[in-house]
């Protein structure tokens, strides 16, 4: 299994709220009403500057829009290949969340783990684990690692 790392977040809130609110996957869903707000919208472009493209930031609208939560899984319709879920198959408070994906054509992991920086501040680092062939991990490494590193930076912008 290839593992992709994010860089180190610091996050400015206890460990205790941010994994709180990373443990229980219905706290997520206000990811939906963010991007529906055109003020938050404008952030994301200025933070992505030209890594992302319209037509990229409109597909992962539509992909958020259609995504369903529950307190265990994050689940969103991957068209002709059907729904594919993240599932929380570990908790250990307050330092890791580890996901399992569903139905995904590439068996793999992700993982979220938190370190307390003091009272009012933690750090977070993010791990995804997949399963690729080498022509698959060759063509990926980028932009697995890319989405990694992207995938932290939203979890650390969301208020805690």
């Amino acid at each position: 299994m290839t593992k992709y790392e994010s860089s180190v977040k610091k996050i400015y809130a206890p460990v205790e709220s941010v994994y709180a609110k990373l443990s229980d996957l219905t706290n997520l869903s206000m990811i939906q009403e963010r991007l529906a707000d055109p003020a938050f919208e404008q952030i994301v472009r200025q933070q992505a500057g030209d890594k992302v493209s319209d037509d990229q930031l409109a597909q992962l609208k539509r992909l958020v829009e259609n995504m369903q939560f529950d307190r265990d899984s994050a689940t969103v319709d991957a068209g002709p290949m059907g729904a594919i879920s993240l599932r929380v198959v570990e908790r250990e408070e307050p330092k890791l969340v580890k996901f399992q994906a569903e139905n995904s054509p590439v068996p793999a992991n992700l993982w979220i783990q938190l370190l307390p920086a003091s009272d009012l501040q933690c750090a977070m680092k993010v791990t995804l684990g997949a399963d690729l062939n080498f022509f698959m991990k060759q063509m990926l490494k980028g932009k697995l690692q890319d989405g990694v590193e992207r995938l932290a930076d939203m979890l650390a912008m969301l208020p805690y």
